[in-house]
């Protein structure tokens, strides 16, 4: 009964809980959050020191008795107990401006495809924990597709591939329903490992996480560049232990990625070869959706194509594909009911 009426003094919300970072949409509002899943914890008071952006920045560089946790792993929760309280400092924060004491929004969230019943519950638990009145899971492929605005209700072949931060979820959906799919561990992160690790070959050089990501995101591509790039990476020397500076150029970061590109485009032929005849058709016609934050690295979309040879096309926004497409559920209780994951629990939340 309080949750009914806490309820609707609340916000509704979207969210795209990703290994990399979290996105909250939020009714009305659209996307109002998007921070890194980050938490630091001072392990002495058991007290947040700080979530997202701040905790990211302190990423490596903080004393023994505060921890900085990423609490998703492969896009799952590994961490309960930081996962509920950074989820809490979202909610809260959404309502900040509003004059609700106790928060108990209607939450929407999307889930990888190979996620398990036990996993799936953590995430139910982890919400409810951190102040929903309601949750509601949701396939992740099939968020990013009504985010990508495509028609998935309609019986044509809608394939789409979403590299996040800990996954990459590759599906071809029609009908409201996934026909085919692939989910990969292969995504975002595992390309900023690659480029960690061959530094660590090539210039005996060790780099933290952060700085090879820095190198993704600002040179980093799946074809040749016009014009060439390059950047300085610092870090420790393995042969002398001391500080150390490499310059180091596009084509070389292009060669650390080479590993988890062709992954990805190994597995989406796999699933195109499994899909129905006439589904393939359709998506030779229409092209693949490329959603996620991985959609962003330069080319990636022009070397699937040429690998494919069917059309390839970059959502808008790609980041926020997933927690649009949770947005847009809050307002469709009809596609809603005909998506969701059943509940891992009998008794209704509200």
């Amino acid at each position: 009964m309080l949750n009914k009426f806490f309820g609707r003094f609340s916000e509704d919300i979207g969210i795209d809980l990703g290994t990399e970072n979290t996105l909250l949409f939020v009714k009305g509002k659209g996307v109002v959050i998007n921070e890194p899943s980050i938490v630091a914890i001072n392990d002495r008071t058991n007290q947040i020191v700080a979530v997202g952006h701040s905790a990211k920045d302190m990423l490596g560089k903080t004393p023994p008795h505060i921890r900085t946790s990423k609490p998703l792993t492969k896009g799952v929760v590994s961490d309960f107990e930081v996962t509920e309280k950074m989820l809490k400092y979202f909610i809260d924060k959404i309502h900040d401006e509003t004059f609700t004491l106790v928060p108990r929004p209607r939450i929407i969230i999307g889930v990888p495809l190979e996620i398990t019943e036990v996993e799936r519950k953590a995430v139910e638990d982890a919400v409810i924990n951190a102040g929903a009145r309601e949750v509601i899971l949701i396939e992740e492929p099939m968020a990013a597709a009504i985010g990508a605005r495509l028609p998935i209700s309609e019986s044509v072949g809608n394939m789409v591939v979403d590299i996040g931060g800990g996954t990459t979820e590759i599906a071809v959906i029609s009908l409201n329903g996934i026909v085919t799919w692939k989910s990969l561990t292969v995504a975002g992160e595992e390309m900023t490992k690659n480029i960690t690790q061959y530094t660590r070959d090539v210039f005996n050089l060790l780099v933290g996480d952060k700085v090879s990501e820095q190198a993704k995101c600002r040179i980093g591509s799946a074809v040749s560049r016009m014009e060439p790039m390059d950047i300085e990476m610092r870090g420790r020397d393995l042969m002398t232990g001391l500080p150390k500076e490499v310059i180091v150029n596009d084509g070389q970061i292009r060669e650390a990625l080479q590993k988890s590109i062709k992954v990805i485009i190994e597995n989406i032929k796999t699933t195109l070869e499994s899909t129905p005849p006439e589904l393939v058709a359709d998506i030779y016609e229409r092209g693949i959706t490329l959603c996620g934050g991985g959609a962003l690295l330069t080319g990636l979309d022009q070397i699937i194509a040429k690998e494919t040879e069917v059309p390839v096309h970059i959502a808008e926004d790609p980041l926020t594909t997933v927690a649009r497409g949770t947005g847009s559920l809050l307002e469709d209780q009809k596609l809603l009911g005909e998506i969701a994951l059943p509940s891992t629990s009998d008794e209704p939340y509200a």
